[in-house]
């Protein structure tokens, strides 16, 4: 496919309310948004990286210059057919997988409305819905807490994931477990744990969790390794898996039992089809972790879920519960059930409201084929 031109975009989406970790409170999002044009059709991508480089090293402005500066033009220079070849196309640029992310999906959603089929179809999908949970920040009470819980549970959401840090998970867990005994329950700590620290996290397992996600250091394979063998509850990782590479060797380590699969923290598509059919070929569940994505992003995590070896609810929950208004159409929700049907149109299913995005763009960027030819 011909590239005509590449249009960057940030954007700003304030939070309807604030999202509390263990590494800080978002109350707005820095987004930065990459539109395809090709031949007269148009592809979207987002980029998930946050305004700080806390949850990885990249960051808004990180990505904003690697994209306009390194990744837009060579994209520009060539001629892909296939998302798939967007990693050669990238290969000289190291790291900044959530910048390369927001180009190669793109190139994915343009080959789906070229071909006249739905994204999921593209990747080789195969279900019809995807089952939803949510993930419940940090609050500033246990009370307020178990509020949220008992609303996000009445909306029919499968799984409630708690987010903690020491001095705020075992009375958490143990408020919200005596109080719905039988709801799929995990944590994530988000690296907020140390190896001095697994006496306490070996507590955990009296609370029927689903899954601990990454306690330990993001890059680290081998204590969590050693911290899994103490526990009867599944480590679940998520910041240390970049790759195909890293899915194997944590599995082979025996650092998780199941695996949180990103598309901006792995790369995109192609790298994030190769962990899942690692861990699917070695018996290892994986499930979609959300990013506070707008409802570009939240669109191609649909897709990413409706590969066979998710078979665990993940984070992608509705629209509303994050934006007054969100910048696609239809925007998601999620049935009674706690489900996301998946649409059967071209393309990632949900159209872009571009006058929504302009309105909400506070720097743009094009970068086009024709100027690179001259």
């Amino acid at each position: 496919m011909r590239i005509d031109a590449i249009v960057l975009r940030e954007i700003h989406m304030p939070l309807v309310r604030p999202f509390e970790t263990s590494f800080g409170v978002t109350r707005n999002r820095r987004i930065v948004l990459a539109e395809v044009q090709s031949e007269g059709l148009t592809g979207w991508g987002e980029c998930t990286a946050g305004e700080h480089p806390f949850f990885s090293g990249e960051s808004t402005d990180s990505a904003w210059q690697v994209l306009a500066s390194e990744l837009a033009p060579m994209l520009a220079a060539e001629s892909p057919e296939h998302g798939g070849e967007c990693p050669r196309i990238f290969r000289a640029v190291r790291g900044n997988p959530m910048a390369k992310a927001a180009l190669e999906n793109a190139i994915w959603d343009l080959e789906a409305q070229r071909e006249g089929i739905s994204l999921s179809r593209l990747i080789g999908g195969v279900r019809e819905s995807i089952s939803c949970g949510v993930s419940l920040g940090i609050q500033s009470s246990i009370p307020e807490l178990l509020a949220i819980v008992e609303r996000e549970l009445a909306a029919g959401y499968q799984r409630i994931k708690l987010k903690c840090k020491p001095g705020w998970d075992v009375e958490v867990f143990e408020r919200v477990r005596s109080h719905w005994p039988g709801i799929l329950l995990s944590c994530d700590a988000n690296s907020a744990y140390r190896l001095h620290d697994q006496d306490h996290i070996e507590s955990f397992d009296a609370f029927d969790l689903l899954m601990i996600e990454q306690p330990l250091w993001h890059d680290d394979f081998y204590f969590h390794s050693v911290l899994q063998k103490r526990l009867n509850t599944p480590i679940c990782l998520d910041e240390s898996i970049r790759n195909r590479r890293d899915a194997l060797a944590a599995i082979e380590m025996e650092s998780c039992r199941m695996i949180n699969i990103k598309l901006g923290r792995v790369g995109g598509f192609s790298e994030a089809i190769a962990v899942h059919n690692a861990a699917l070929e070695r018996g290892i569940p994986v499930w979609c972790g959300g990013m506070l994505e707008s409802g570009i992003g939240r669109a191609h995590n649909i897709a990413l879920s409706t590969l066979e070896g998710f078979t665990l609810p993940g984070d992608v929950s509705a629209s509303a519960r994050y934006w007054a208004e969100d910048i696609v159409e239809p925007e998601v929700t999620v049935s009674s059930e706690g489900e996301i049907a998946i649409a059967d149109t071209p393309g990632r299913g949900y159209e872009a409201r571009t006058d929504l995005i302009e309105k909400l763009t506070v720097r743009k960027e094009t970068i086009r084929a024709m100027a690179l030819v001259a």
